[in-house]
C-alpha cells in the first residue's frame, strides 16, 4: 500500500477509474523481469485534516488549458496532496493517470514500462501495436510515436501526473517526455510534482503560454486557510495567534501540521504554539531528514553557517564558509527548492522555519560559532555599505563597539530619530552594555537619550564624547565631530537655548565640509533635522523671521523616507508663524502642504508632528469650531512624533485657554495659562514675546468678560505688551471701562500699514470702528468697517468679527448692503439681511443631498485630517473614504477638498 509524503496515509484509485488487470491475468514486469509495483500508481488519499483550498484546485483546473501543468515546491508543501484531492474530488474528462516516480525510472526502458502499466492500470486502453519495452536502458523512438499518436486521436485528453518527478535525472527520459506532450496534443495533458526544476525546458513553454504553474509562494498557507488546518486539528485559536503562526511558519503546510500536533494535547494552545521551540521537535526532525542531511557535507556547511542571516549572498556565503563555492551552492538549492529561494540581485532566503532549526543544530554540533559568525556577517556587510543589516549581526556578536563606530562613520546618527529605521535602531542599541568605552558608544548613548527626551543625561554623555575625542583624537573625526555638532543642535532645542542650537549648527556646516560630499548626499536627513531643530529653537527665541528661513530651507531639504518627518514638522512650522503673522489663510494652505506631506510619505497619524496639531486647533478656534479645536489638541497631546518643543506646549496652552474662553469659561481659561504665567516652562527661559502677548490677551479678554477692565488693562500694562494686538486689547477695556478718549489714543500710534496679515489689520480696523461709534461718528465708524471687511475678505478672516461684540451688529444694522456680498462672515452677523443675487450671493444648493455618513467626513476633512485620519476617526476603510470624498466633491458641484469644505460652510452644512 503506497503512503502518502510525510503524512503516512493509505492510497486510493481515482474517482471513476476503472480497475487494473483481473488477478487471473499474469502479473506485468518491467525489462529485466522484475515486477511492476502497482502501488505506485495509486493516488494518495486525504487525511481527514485536510483543507481543500479552491482558488489551487481551480487554478489547476484552469491549467488543463495547458499541454503542462507544474507543481513545484519544497518538501511538506502540500504539493502531493493537493492534487491528489484534485483528481479525486473533481476529476477532469476523460482518463486520469498517476505514477509515482522512482529514482530507477532514470532508466528510460523502466520508466515507460511504468508509464504504460500505470494507463492501462487507470483504465487508458492502449493498442496492443504500441508494444513494451525490451531493454532497461533504452526505449525504442517508434514506441514513443505510436503511443503519441494514439493518444492524439482521443476525444478527452489523458491526465498523466507524475509524482516526485525530481528523483528524473536522466535526460533521455525528460526528452521522450516532451516528444510525446509534443506529439500528443490536445490527446495529452501533464502534471509534474516536483521538489525540483524538472529537466524540460519550462521556459520555452512560459515562454508559448504552455504551462501553468504552481509554486512554492502559491502552496503556502495563507492565514485564513491556516486557521482552518488548526480548527481540523481541534484547535479553535485567535486570529492574531493562527496568523503568528503562520508568519512563522512561512505558511509551509508540513510546519502547520506538526506544530498543530504538538498543541493539541496542551493545556493553553495558543500559549503552546506561541513558546514552541521548531528547532528541537518533529518539525526539526522532518527537516533535518529530509532536505539538511541529503545535502553534500560542504551544503550542510554552508546553510548551518548562512542560518544566522536573514538574507544570504554569494560572497557573504563565501566569507563565512572560508570557500569560495558560495554562488554555485545557493543556486543548486534554489534549483531543488531545498528551503531556499531567489530573493533578486544575488541574493537568497532560506525558509524563516528552516534556518531556525538550522540555528539550533549549529549551537549543537559547534558551540560558541554562531556569535563569530554573527561578527564576520557584521564586517562583511558594513564593508558592503548595508549598514542596516550589519548592526543586528554586530549586536548579536556583542561586539557594540564595532556597532556604534559604524553608525558614526557612516553619518548614520539621524536614523536614530526619523525614517523607517528609528525604531529599531533605538531599541538595537538599548542592549549595548555600559561598559563599552569610546567616543562612538558615546554618542550612541546621547542620541539615544535625547532621542527620549532625557536631556540631562543626553548632554552628559555628548560631554563625554566630546571630551574623549579631545583627548584622544583619531586620524580623521570628522564624522564623529559633525555628529556631536548635530546633537547638541537638538539639545539646544530640547533646553530652548538658541544660543547653544546656533552655535552647534554653524559648527557641524564646518565639519560638513570635511566630509566627503558623497557620504553627505547619503544622509539628507542630517541636514534636515537640524535646520528644523533650529527653525523650532528660534521660535522659541521669538525670532520669527529666522524661524522662518530655517524652517523654510529644512521643508527644502531632499525628498525621501528619512526627510519626510522633519520636513512635515517644518511645514507645519511655517504655518504657525504665518499664523502669528496674522495670516490665517496662507497658514491653513501650508498646513494642507504639510499634511500632504505626511500622507505622502505614510507618516502615521501618532507619528506627526504637534506642530501641525497645535495650528489646527488655532484655526479651528478661529472659525468658532470648539469640538474640532479641541480633538486637535487632544491629537496633539497624543502625538509620538514631536519631543517636548517649548513652543508647541506653550502655543497649546494659549489655545487650550482661548477654547475655555469662547466657551464662557473664563475662570478655566485663566487657570490653564497658569505655566505661562509663572515665565513658562523652567527649562526653556523667559518665554518669547509672542507667547507672553499671547497669554496677556487671552487673560486679559478673561477679566474682561468677568466685568473687570481694569484689571485687564492691568495685565496687558504690566507685560509691557506693545504689539498691535495687545493695543486693540487695551482700547476694548478702556471702552469697557467708558474711557472713549483712551481707547482712540492708544489706537493712534499703529500705522495702516505695519507689515502684519490681514488678521492684525482687520482688528485695528474693527477696533477703531469701534471707538468711532463711541464717540458717535457712525460715518468714519462704518468706513472703518468696510476696511475692515475688504482686508478680511480675501482670506476670509473671521473670528475679529466673532469677538467684536453687539456694537457691530448694532452698527451693522444702520447700513445692511454693507455686508451683502460678504457671506463668509459669522452666521450671526447675517440673519435676516438681503441677500443681493451678486456675484457673491449665497452658493446653489448642493446637486443633491449628502448623506450622513458624507457629512461626517466633510466635518473630519474640515479639521484638516488626512484620508488615513479620517479612515481612522470613522473606522472606515482609506478606499471607502476616498469614495465619500469624490461623492462630496460631485454633490457640491467642486474639485478639491478645501473647496468642498469652503463650499459646505457657505452653505451652513458644517
Amino acid at each position: 500500500m503506497a503512503l502518502s509524503p510525510a503524512l503516512g496515509l493509505p492510497a486510493r484509485p481515482v474517482n471513476g477509474a476503472r480497475r487494473g488487470p483481473a488477478p487471473t491475468s499474469p502479473a506485468p514486469r518491467i525489462p529485466g523481469g522484475e515486477p511492476v509495483l502497482a502501488a505506485r500508481f495509486a493516488v494518495p488519499a486525504t487525511p481527514e485534516t485536510f483543507v481543500r483550498r479552491p482558488r489551487l484546485a481551480d487554478r489547476l483546473t484552469e491549467g488543463l488549458r495547458t499541454p503542462l501543468v507544474l507543481v513545484n515546491g519544497p518538501a511538506g508543501a502540500g504539493k502531493t496532496l493537493l492534487v491528489a484531492d484534485w483528481l479525486t474530488t473533481g476529476p477532469p474528462p476523460g482518463s486520469a493517470v498517476w505514477l509515482t516516480v522512482e529514482r530507477e525510472d532514470n532508466a528510460p526502458g523502466v520508466f515507460w514500462a511504468y508509464l504504460l502499466e500505470a494507463a492501462r492500470h487507470h483504465g487508458v486502453v492502449l493498442p496492443d501495436d504500441i508494444g513494451r519495452p525490451s531493454r532497461a536502458d533504452e526505449v525504442d523512438h517508434s514506441l514513443l510515436a505510436r503511443l503519441a499518436a494514439h493518444l492524439s486521436l482521443l476525444p478527452e485528453p489523458v491526465v498523466l501526473v507524475l509524482d516526485e518527478f525530481e528523483h528524473v535525472s536522466c535526460g533521455e527520459v525528460a526528452d521522450g517526455l516532451q516528444f510525446l506532450l509534443a506529439h500528443a496534443g490536445s490527446g495529452l495533458r501533464l502534471v509534474l510534482i516536483s521538489r525540483t526544476e524538472p529537466l524540460l525546458p519550462i521556459h520555452r513553454y512560459r515562454a508559448s503560454g504552455g504551462v501553468t504553474e504552481v509554486r512554492a509562494a502559491d502552496l503556502a498557507f495563507r492565514p485564513e486557510e491556516a486557521a482552518a488546518l488548526l480548527r481540523r486539528h481541534g484547535l479553535d485559536l485567535p486570529a492574531e495567534s493562527s496568523r503568528s503562526l503562520t508568519e512563522r511558519t512561512g505558511g509551509w503546510a508540513a510546519g502547520l501540521r506538526l506544530s498543530a500536533l504538538a498543541a493539541q494535547g496542551a493545556a493553553d494552545p495558543a500559549a503552546h504554539l506561541e513558546e514552541f521551540e521548531p528547532g528541537r521537535s518533529t518539525v526539526a526532525d522532518f527537516l533535518l531528514a529530509e532536505v539538511l542531511d541529503t545535502q553534500p557535507a560542504e551544503t550542510q556547511d554552508l546553510l548551518l553557517r548562512t542560518s544566522v542571516l536573514e538574507r544570504i549572498h554569494p560572497e557573504l556565503a563565501d566569507a563565512l564558509t572560508g570557500r569560495t563555492d558560495g554562488a554555485r551552492i545557493l543556486a543548486a538549492l534554489a534549483r531543488a527548492n531545498a528551503f531556499v529561494e531567489p530573493v533578486g540581485h544575488s541574493w537568497y532566503r532560506c525558509h524563516p522555519l528552516f534556518a531556525e532549526v538550522l540555528r539550533v543544530h549549529l549551537a549543537a554540533r559547534s558551540p560558541g560559532l554562531e556569535r563569530e559568525l554573527h561578527r564576520g556577517a557584521a564586517r562583511w556587510l558594513a564593508g558592503a555599505g548595508r549598514l542596516t543589516d550589519a548592526l543586528p549581526h554586530a549586536a548579536a556578536a556583542g561586539d557594540w563597539a564595532f556597532a556604534a563606530q559604524q553608525v558614526v562613520d557612516h553619518l548614520a546618527i539621524g536614523r536614530l530619530f526619523t525614517g523607517r529605521d528609528a525604531e529599531r535602531l533605538d531599541a538595537l542599541f538599548a542592549g549595548m552594555a555600559p561598559d563599552v568605552r569610546g567616543p562612538a558608544p558615546e554618542l550612541l548613548r546621547a542620541a539615544r537619550d535625547l532621542a527620549h527626551h532625557d536631556v540631562d543625561s543626553g548632554f552628559e554623555h555628548l560631554r563625554h564624547a566630546e571630551a574623549l575625542l579631545a583627548r584622544q583624537p583619531g586620524e580623521d573625526d570628522s564624522a564623529a565631530l559633525l555628529t556631536a555638532a548635530q546633537l547638541r543642535v537638538l539639545a539646544g532645542r530640547l533646553l530652548g537655548s538658541a544660543a547653544l542650537a546656533r552655535a552647534a549648527a554653524e559648527q557641524a556646516e564646518r565639519w560638513e565640509e570635511r566630509v566627503p560630499p558623497e557620504l553627505l548626499a547619503e544622509h539628507p536627513e542630517l541636514p534636515a533635522l537640524r535646520l528644523n531643530d533650529l527653525g523650532s529653537v528660534l521660535l522659541w527665541e521669538g525670532s520669527l523671521a529666522a524661524a522662518g528661513a530655517a524652517s523654510t530651507a529644512a521643508a527644502r531639504t531632499a525628498d525621501g523616507a528619512t526627510t519626510a518627518g522633519p520636513r512635515q514638522e517644518a511645514l507645519a512650522r511655517l504655518a504657525l508663524i504665518d499664523l502669528l503673522d496674522g495670516r490665517p489663510g496662507r497658514s491653513e494652505a501650508r498646513l494642507r502642504k504639510a499634511a500632504a506631506e505626511a500622507e505622502r510619505a505614510g507618516l502615521p497619524p501618532v507619528s506627526r508632528t504637534g506642530v501641525g496639531r497645535l495650528v489646527q486647533a488655532a484655526l479651528a478656534v478661529d472659525r468658532g469650531d470648539l469640538s474640532a479645536a479641541r480633538a486637535a489638541v487632544d491629537r496633539a497631546a497624543g502625538s509620538t512624533g514631536v519631543c517636548p518643543d517649548p513652543a508647541v506646549a506653550a502655543g497649546l496652552a494659549i489655545v487650550r485657554a482661548r477654547i475655555l474662553l469662547a466657551g464662557g469659561h473664563a475662570r478655566a481659561a485663566v487657570d490653564a495659562l497658569g505655566p505661562l504665567a509663572e515665565g513658562g516652562p523652567a527649562r526653556a527661559g523667559a518665554p518669547p514675546r509672542w507667547v507672553t502677548e499671547g497669554a496677556a490677551l487671552v487673560l486679559s479678554a478673561a477679566h474682561l468678560a468677568d466685568g473687570d477692565p481694569a484689571a485687564a488693562l492691568e495685565v496687558l500694562e504690566r507685560g509691557g505688551a506693545d504689539s498691535p494686538e495687545c493695543a486693540v486689547a487695551a482700547a476694548r477695556a478702556h471702552l469697557a471701562a467708558g474711557d472713549h478718549r483712551s481707547a482712540l489714543r492708544v489706537l493712534e500710534p499703529i500705522p495702516d500699514h505695519d507689515g502684519h496679515g490681514p488678521a492684525v489689520t482687520v482688528r485695528v480696523l474693527l477696533a477703531r470702528s469701534q471707538v468711532a461709534a463711541a464717540l458717535g461718528d457712525e460715518v468714519g465708524a462704518l468706513r472703518l468697517l468696510a476696511r475692515a471687511l475688504t482686508a478680511a475678505r480675501p482670506e476670509q478672516v473671521r473670528r475679529p468679527f466673532r469677538e467684536a461684540g453687539p456694537w457691530l451688529r448694532r452698527l451693522i444694522r444702520t447700513r445692511p448692503a454693507l455686508v451683502d456680498s460678504h457671506g463668509w462672515l459669522p452666521a450671526d452677523l447675517l440673519p435676516g439681511l438681503p441677500a443681493t443675487g451678486g456675484r457673491d450671493a449665497a452658493p446653489p444648493d448642493p446637486v443633491e443631498p449628502l448623506s450622513g455618513r458624507e457629512l461626517d467626513v466633510l466635518e473630519q476633512a474640515a479639521h484638516m485630517l488626512s484620508t488615513d485620519e479620517i479612515a481612522a476617526e470613522l473606522f472606515l476603510s482609506v478606499n471607502t473614504v476616498k469614495t465619500h470624498l469624490k461623492s462630496i466633491n460631485r454633490k457640491l458641484a467642486v474639485s478639491g477638498r478645501s473647496r468642498a469644505v469652503r463650499r459646505a460652510r457657505e452653505l451652513r452644512l458644517i
